[in-house]
């Protein structure tokens, strides 16, 4: 097969990239040909005789983010269209492109984070979150667009399946496709709290994530921490320049239990270096550090309003109803660090879990997807896709 992938970057620390980058390394494996269409690929992809990269480059010279992210469908779409007889698949992520794809991966849908009730936004609130209004609201109507010219969405989690039927999407046109783990990295690594400076004595939580938007909801976790004995700690992961959450711990006055480590490289190591991971997102697609946080056996403290909750059963992990209900999300902490005993029983579920969420088994499904549209016939080509939806759930 010949292989298009439409996706800004193509690289192994990143959440949508590392989807992309292990569905690549797949496909070559298998002998096929790779074309990149994106802003930048990992140079050990570019290595390989049968990857082409076409850069598409949308300049910091244009303003705003939602002009750049337009500059850029433009010009992957007149790429593809003046090379189609080059490639079998098109393989593309929510609006990126202006050209109708194969298969569609869903890494976020903008129209249900402006349903959801903790949309924080609104036109009246100032420059600003009227900006954040204006880029959901278009948002939300290009993924449509893009949604209902594609042949197959793959939905990163039942939640965001879910949204897009909600939209008007048929069910026979939608597949969830968990995002993948790396198991044997984040299983494997060492305990060392002293590389990152935590208390050996301390029970550690770790939050990951964005730690600039209200969205993942840092907030909660800090109000929740206040309630709680002093050994009880905060571990932060995430870029931390222009987040408010510093300010934050010191006006609660728990600024000596928290513990920011800005962006980490050696996340397996961390994760080992902790006792539980936290994670109540108010809105969340598929987090790739939940998965993560399975895989290196944390008991998962979550909410229902975060995709990939639905794989959380009790036996690893505690489902929030309410994302800002920090009294409930104090009692499970601090239920997990009076028992080890039940946090040893959680970790060993995690882990086992986590084994059915590896890099390999997302790869394949989205190459059987692949071959479903290789082998169809044009005339055929908006066919239903019940065949391509029972290979890809076997």
């Amino acid at each position: 097969m010949r292989i298009a992938i439409v996706t800004h970057v193509v690289r192994h620390n990143d959440g949508q990239g590392r989807v992309n980058y292990e569905i690549a390394r797949a496909a070559l494996a298998e002998g096929h040909a790779v074309t990149l269409v994106a802003s930048h690929v990992a140079p050990e992809l570019l290595e390989h005789e049968r990857v082409r990269w076409v850069p598409v480059i949308a300049g910091r010279a244009w303003p705003t983010r939602l002009v750049k992210q337009q500059v850029f469908a433009i010009k992957s779409a007149l790429w593809l269209r003046t090379h189609r007889d080059e490639y079998d698949v098109l393989h593309v992520n929510g609006f990126i492109t202006w050209a109708r794809a194969d298969v569609n991966t869903a890494h976020f849908v903008h129209g249900g984070w402006m349903k959801s009730p903790y949309y924080p936004f609104r036109l009246s609130g100032g420059a600003w979150p009227a900006y954040q209004v204006i880029y959901s609201r278009m948002n939300a109507w290009l993924e449509g667009w893009a949604y209902r010219r594609s042949r197959v969405i793959a939905a990163v989690s039942e939640k965001v399946a879910e949204e897009i039927r909600a939209g008007g999407i048929d069910d026979d046109r939608v597949e969830v496709v968990y995002n993948g783990v790396d198991t044997k990295a984040f299983a494997s690594a060492r305990f060392d709290r002293a590389v990152f400076h935590l208390d050996d004595d301390a029970f550690l939580m770790l939050f990951v994530g964005d730690l600039r938007t209200p969205r993942k909801n840092l907030q909660t976790v800090l109000h929740a921490l206040v309630s709680l004995p002093a050994h009880v700690q905060l571990v932060v992961a995430g870029y931390l320049p222009g987040s408010p959450y510093p300010d934050q711990a010191r006006a609660l006055g728990i600024a000596d239990r928290v513990h920011f480590l800005g962006l980490v490289k050696d996340m397996p190591t961390l994760m080992h270096s902790v006792d539980a991971f936290v994670f109540p997102s108010r809105y969340e697609a598929m987090s790739l550090s939940l998965l993560e946080a399975l895989a290196a056996g944390l008991p998962v403290i979550t909410a229902r309003t975060a995709g990939g909750a639905e794989i959380i059963g009790e036996e690893c992990g505690v489902v929030l109803d309410d994302p800002d209900d920090a009294h409930a999300l104090a009692q499970a902490i601090g239920e997990l660090a009076e028992s080890p005993g039940q946090r040893a029983r959680m970790g060993a579920a995690a882990r086992e879990l986590a084994a059915d969420f590896n890099w390999a088994r997302m790869a394949r499904r989205y190459l059987d997807l692949y071959r479903n549209f290789a082998q169809r016939e044009p005339d055929n080509a908006t066919a239903p896709l019940n065949a391509a939806s029972a290979q890809s759930r076997a």
